[in-house]
């Protein structure tokens, strides 16, 4: 599967990655201070040591006043590489209001057509459309909530707690704090979009 890894900010960071050196890496600004490889970086620079910007191959500046975030700005570019997954990684704490833009950015229609998933801080995190098989360790925490209107049709597999075609609604907490009771869970739906949040998970950065 074509990946490419974007890289955000944030003050802790996430555990350490291992990347293919063929899969392409695109800092969204700050999260060229991360200390991995980066190919391209993308935004406004306002976080950014210019050491840190003179040693990075490609770059593409935007004004500090802009209607999307270098995040956003930074899956876009992502979005032109043509991949089949696009693997985030960052830091997690900082800004509540960030950290919340991030998670809705994750789930939105323009990355519909590519594997969605992330790693923020401790926290592998998974856009599931249609149908994700997810692995984990039995025992471990995952949470479903539903973005943007009702997730119809949800079904689970591997986990303690089933699902049986049921409707999860945003703002509910019926998905929350199931477990994985074997290493692989499926999750499925029939319409609608769903984020799993693995709190203590960990993604792989495969090509």
């Amino acid at each position: 599967m074509k990946t490419v890894v974007v890289l955000a900010g944030g003050p802790e960071a996430p555990p350490v990655l291992e990347l293919p050196p063929d899969v392409p890496v695109i800092a969204a600004d700050s999260g060229a201070e991360l200390g991995l490889r980066v190919d391209l970086a993308v935004g406004d620079f306002d976080s950014i040591s210019a050491e840190t910007l003179a040693r990075i191959p490609q770059v593409e500046r935007h004004p500090a006043e802009k209607d999307a975030s270098d995040l956003e700005l930074a899956l876009t570019a992502a979005l032109r590489l043509d991949p089949e997954r696009i693997l985030v990684v960052g830091g997690s704490g900082g800004r509540l209001d960030h950290l919340l833009g991030e998670l809705l950015l994750l789930g939105a229609d323009a990355y519909a057509a590519v594997q969605v998933d992330a790693q923020l801080g401790p926290a592998a995190i998974h856009v599931v459309r249609g149908e994700r098989k997810l692995r984990g360790d039995p025992g471990e925490l995952i949470s479903l909530f539903a973005l943007f209107g009702a997730a119809c049709g949800v079904r689970t597999e591997g986990l303690r707690y089933p699902l049986v075609g049921e409707r999860l609604e945003p703002g509910s907490t019926r998905g929350l704090s199931n477990l994985f009771v074997e290493h692989e869970a499926e999750v499925s739906l029939e319409t609608g979009v769903l984020l799993a949040v693995r709190p203590t998970g960990s993604v792989a950065a495969e090509s």
